[in-house]
């Protein structure tokens, strides 16, 4: 399961990624559940997962700042996921918040699932937007779309795990 989870991180880090302006409020909750569950004591794999929206809400930010500045070179939405991906986990590892053997959910350290998950799940997330947008020729159906759908898909994978960790 381990080996899968991190095929499935280097998948993601070659798909074709363009900037995905999420705006500022979006990231502000974003980290505000961090910051929240950390401090509620929430499981790991659902901090992992508000770690993984908030990994790909900056990403994203800083790609659209890139585009503002005309800033442009060979592989960099890669470059930059996999930069903000590394100053992520790695903090994390070196704190050993991941790697612990007793904090594993289906063979995977909770907190490196949570961060996948939430990564994946953010980004359909600003996907469905995107999408609902264009179909209502690129209109919004209701105020804060573009912060409540992503962070909807977030709480409710919140919920989800917190119902598969309850255990």
């Amino acid at each position: 399961m381990k080996n899968i989870s991190i095929l499935l991180l280097v998948i993601a880090l070659f798909l074709p990624f363009h900037a995905l302006a999420v705006c500022p409020i979006c990231s502000v909750a974003v980290a505000g559940g961090v910051g929240l569950s950390r401090w509620l004591g929430i499981d790991d794999a659902i901090s992992g997962i508000w770690i993984g929206g908030l990994v790909i809400s900056l990403a994203a930010w800083f790609l659209f700042w890139l585009d503002k500045k005309n800033i442009k070179f060979k592989f960099r939405s890669l470059l930059i996921l996999a930069l903000f991906y590394s100053i992520t986990i790695f903090p994390l590892y070196q704190m050993k918040l991941i790697g612990h053997f007793c904090n594993n959910l289906w063979g995977q350290d909770k907190l490196l699932l949570g961060i996948i998950f939430g990564s994946l799940v953010f980004s359909f997330g600003v996907l469905v937007d995107k999408l609902l947008r264009r179909r209502n020729n690129g209109k919004i159906y209701f105020y804060f779309q573009k912060v409540v759908i992503p962070v909807s898909f977030l709480i409710i994978s919140s919920l989800v795990f917190y119902f598969i960790t309850k255990c």
